[in-house]
């Protein structure tokens, strides 16, 4: 989704803590932003997207840029917040959620049995298919396809060169076209 020319009116209008512009900026990036943390293994999702829309709230006054430049920052919050859960959890020595379980389905009680099973079968075609993949190459393919991030975008927020994400990306992508091809010929 995108806010579009209204953008800096509703940014602005954040900046002030106006209530309907955070609705804006909610309704606009949270289900995205709530995709890629359940991707890469937030061990609460909903929890972590809460963490990053406050870290939002307190920050945003500092905020200069376009709509796609604050895209980048909230991912860049959300990619922050999965780095410091992954730290908080090694520190503690606590049960780590494992590279199979990053896409966790949450399930909507407003979804039928078949609905719900259906989903929890192509999440677990989805986890066995990344199993394949380096660490930096779903970092690179949830932020691409789940965030709808660019090539530069994802650089900035990975600390990468561009160049590195387009090659991460082709790489990921091969992978996963010769993991897919195994089950079902293309």
């Amino acid at each position: 989704m995108v806010i579009g020319p209204s953008f800096d009116s509703v940014l602005a209008s954040a900046q002030t803590g106006a209530e309907w512009a955070w609705e804006v900026l909610y309704h606009d990036l949270a289900g995205q932003v709530l995709g890629y943390l359940r991707s890469r293994g937030a061990s609460d999702p909903e929890d972590r997207l809460g963490d990053v829309f406050l870290q939002l709230a307190r920050n945003i006054g500092t905020f200069k840029g376009d709509e796609a430049a604050f895209r980048s920052w909230v991912f860049m919050v959300a990619h922050h917040r999965l780095i410091d859960e992954r730290r908080k959890r090694s520190r503690h020595r606590e049960h780590l959620i494992g590279e199979d379980q990053e896409l966790d389905a949450i399930s909507d009680p407003r979804q039928s049995a078949e609905a719900e099973a259906m989903t929890d079968l192509a999440t677990r075609d989805i986890r066995q298919s990344l199993k394949g993949l380096s660490h930096d190459q779903r970092d690179v393919l949830t932020l691409r396809i789940i965030g709808g991030l660019t090539v530069t975008e994802i650089a900035h927020i990975l600390r990468k060169r561009p160049g590195a994400v387009k090659a991460l990306q082709r790489r990921g992508l091969n992978a996963l076209r010769k993991e897919l091809a195994k089950d079902v010929p293309l």
